[in-house]
């Protein structure tokens, strides 16, 4: 990896930069959510009534954005990447694991997205019915449960695989 051009050095970069602002966005994301909601019954808390919900979801547009389009960046960028650099996933064995990683949640990811486009497309309307934007963000916890928290760990896996690169197969020749 130590004699990457030019182009997939730039893109390495943007898949480093997108990937670490993606996961603090989603980690950010995923706390403003949960404080939305009382427990597992998706109650909403009791300082949230029909006069605040709306501002309140409102305010909630910037990280469901930000986590759309850095995901966006950060996949592209990344297969853009693996394609450009011709670096051997068998000689690297981290970023064969890397690449299973993102390869695993990225149909999961790609259906939350979904509902995170519709989030968006209903806050950007004037008059939007702060129920339906609820209801999307109880489908998201409800279909996929646990799923952003394991996602969050896996990604967390990356860094250390990034940092680590284990199973790397080392070119050492020896000369007679």
């Amino acid at each position: 990896m130590k004699d990457l051009k030019t182009f997939p050095k730039i893109l390495l970069f943007f898949v480093v930069l997108s990937g670490a602002l993606w996961l603090g966005g989603y980690f950010t994301r995923l706390v403003i959510s949960y404080q939305i909601f009382e427990g597992t019954d998706f109650t909403l808390r009791n300082y949230i009534n029909d006069q605040n919900i709306a501002g309140i979801l409102r305010s909630f547009e910037p990280a469901v954005l930000t986590t759309l389009v850095l995901y966006l960046i950060f996949i592209i960028s990344y297969i853009l990447f693996i394609i450009t650099s011709k670096v051997s996933l068998k000689a690297n064995g981290w970023l064969f694991i890397i690449t299973i990683i993102i390869l695993l949640t990225l149909p999961f990811e790609i259906y939350l997205s979904i509902i995170d486009y519709k989030i968006i497309g209903l806050l950007n309307t004037t008059n939007f019915n702060p129920k339906d934007v609820l209801n999307l963000l109880i489908e998201r916890f409800k279909i996929f449960g646990s799923f952003p928290v394991i996602e969050i760990f896996c990604f967390g896996a990356i860094i250390f695989f990034l940092l680590f690169q284990p199973l790397k197969k080392n070119n050492i020749t020896n000369e007679n």
